[in-house]
């Protein structure tokens, strides 16, 4: 009879594990993200006439000042100009918008300078800023899990949901967030590795949570230093997520992202696509840009 008992016992235990929940962490989703980096025609840009130029570079700052200016702190429209260093690009854009129709829209008016005769398109990105819920999924997971709610039930998908809505008030500053007044950015894409021998996505939700949290307290100590906006593009873009670093030193990037090589989560998951290293440019100086000058 003990022995039933102990089995029984087991078996409940190992039908209501973590690692046999759903496997996919809740994410929350907040401004859409745009990265734009462009190359200048400063061949054709030199061709033009003093007095063209000057026309030309005074409209651009128009029209940049009125896209890169958010209406508030905080709030969901704003764009960032950089100065890229590199042969990826010149110029750099950065736009969160609420939708992706309002990004969209960023396009088509940039698109109506005629600056943008001199800019060519070499590389873009979209993208979502996301936080991904691993502490609270596992907790959520398990409450019901010993409630022994049936996963994707009414009552699953309502627990979830709320979940959800109360993460989203809490975390609205870094759903919805202000470009740093930094002087520095570097951006990249960034995969989980899912081949043969290494998949990210068939690691238990147990031992991804782990890593993830690992990982996460390498970036709490260069807190003072950086500032970080992760966005997901699954479904958005060709890579899945993207990693934007705000610093007013560039060097504290090659230490962070060096730092964070050695944990578990990028020695083994990760792959990294191209970095794009910028300035900032405040649109007032675009015309001291375009004459040579910072």
């Amino acid at each position: 009879m003990d022995g039933w008992i102990a089995e029984t016992a087991l078996a409940c235990e190992r039908k209501f594990t973590l690692p046999e929940m759903p496997p996919v962490p809740l994410t929350l989703e907040g401004s859409c993200m745009l990265h734009q980096i462009f190359r200048f025609d400063w061949k054709g840009w030199r061709a033009l006439s003093p007095a063209e130029r000057e026309r030309i570079a005074k409209a651009a700052e128009a029209k940049l000042k009125e896209i890169c200016s958010g209406p508030a702190e905080g709030a969901a429209d704003q764009s960032a100009l950089f100065s890229q260093l590199g042969h990826k690009g010149d110029l750099m854009l950065v736009h969160m918008r609420p939708t992706v129709g309002a990004l969209n829209q960023v396009e088509l008016h940039l698109a109506q300078m005629e600056l943008y005769d001199y800019l060519e398109l070499s590389y873009s990105y979209v993208s979502v800023v996301e936080l991904g819920l691993y502490e609270s999924t596992a907790k959520t997971y398990w409450a019901l899990a010993e409630k022994q709610v049936v996963p994707f039930s009414a009552e699953w998908d309502s627990s979830i949901k709320e979940t959800i809505q109360r993460q989203t008030t809490a975390m609205a500053t870094r759903l919805f967030p202000s470009f740093p007044e930094t002087t520095y950015i570097c951006f990249y894409p960034m995969d989980r590795k899912r081949g043969e021998a290494v998949n990210w996505y068939q690691e238990s939700m147990a031992d991804r949570q782990r890593m993830m949290h690992e990982h996460g307290m390498i970036g709490r100590r260069y807190a003072d230093d950086v500032r970080q906006i992760i966005s997901g593009s699954i479904g958005w873009d060709d890579w899945e997520w993207g990693v934007d670093l705000f610093a007013n030193d560039p060097v504290v990037f090659k230490k962070l992202i060096y730092e964070m090589r050695f944990d578990e989560v990028s020695a083994k998951y990760a792959l990294f696509g191209s970095f794009y290293l910028g300035v900032r440019l405040p649109v007032e100086r675009l015309g001291s840009w375009l004459a040579g000058s910072l």
